[in-house]
């Protein structure tokens, strides 16, 4: 009929009853109880030292006054600069030995077919190191320095542009 209840059996109550053998207590984690759990322990390992060294870096450079010959090296050229930066040094790298022989040989050759030549300059090519790149500024022979942004020590090159303007 409609709207009765179906008597609940008392056997099945009992029978879920039983005792167990150990008794459950909750977690605690407090020093000598439970274990701890598993937690991300990445900010109490040992970093190398470079990786310490930059992070530190970092910071500072956020929290100090960073003075402007320091600062100019923050600013980088985007990748489109970059690449035509790296086209047009691609044109003016230094010849390897195998490029220079033949270039000799075509001059030796030129000079046994016609007595007189033009007296033929070396190829203009890319000079680097801080010492040669120096002297080329001092001499006024240099057209285009190009510095690295990330040189470090940065005391290498801090005085690089201030040269470049004094000898322009």
């Amino acid at each position: 009929a409609k709207g009765r209840r179906v008597a609940a059996n008392k056997k099945s109550k009992a029978e879920t009853k039983h005792a167990h053998l150990f008794k459950k207590t909750p977690k605690d984690f407090r020093i000598g109880r439970s274990v701890q759990p598993k937690q991300n322990l990445s900010r109490f390992v040992k970093w190398p030292r470079y990786i310490r060294i930059q992070r530190q870096k970092a910071i500072l450079k956020q929290r100090l006054r960073v003075p402007p010959a320091v600062n100019q090296f923050t600013n980088t050229i985007d990748k489109n600069q970059a690449m035509t930066l790296f086209k047009l040094l691609a044109k003016y790298r230094p010849e390897n030995r195998k490029e220079k022989q033949e270039r000799l040989k075509a001059i030796a050759e030129e000079k046994v077919k016609n007595a007189k030549s033009g007296n033929k300059d070396k190829p203009k090519v890319l000079k680097y190191g801080l010492n040669h790149i120096t002297s080329l500024v001092e001499s006024r022979k240099a057209k285009l320095v190009v510095i690295a942004h990330d040189v470090d020590p940065i005391e290498m090159v801090i005085w690089l542009p201030t040269l470049c303007r004094k000898m322009k």
